[in-house]
């Protein structure tokens, strides 16, 4: 496996080992680890909003709160995405190969000997 990184990298390689490790690590840390973040950034901004109740400050933060809601959501599908992605990737890879191979064998005259 050759990899290398940076603008202009000539080659790109990973495992279906690497990819199922970086699917896991997006469902085992970042989607939870960005859910409690959220949490406790609504529940600050909930109580601030509170504590100015009846001020134009109040307004503010819903706005904000709301704006970082939806932030949050298109970030956990992304999140969500890139996860289904890699677990599917590795199969379509699979998949293919054994087609290509598949086609290979059906149409080679040496398999009818």
């Amino acid at each position: 496996m050759t990899t290398s990184s940076g603008p202009g990298a000539a080659d790109f390689a990973s495992t279906p080992a690497q990819k199922k490790a970086a699917a896991g690590t997006i469902e085992n840390e970042l989607e939870p680890n960005t859910k409690k973040a959220a949490e406790r950034a609504d529940t600050a901004t909930e109580n601030a909003r509170k504590g100015f109740d009846g001020w134009e400050t109040a307004a503010g933060l819903k706005t904000v709160a709301d704006t970082w809601d939806r932030q949050v959501r298109t970030l956990m599908g992304r999140l969500a995405a890139e996860k289904n992605a890699l677990r599917g990737a590795s199969g379509l890879f699979t998949g293919n190969d054994t087609g290509v191979g598949n086609q290979l064998i059906a149409q080679s005259k040496l398999n009818h000997l």
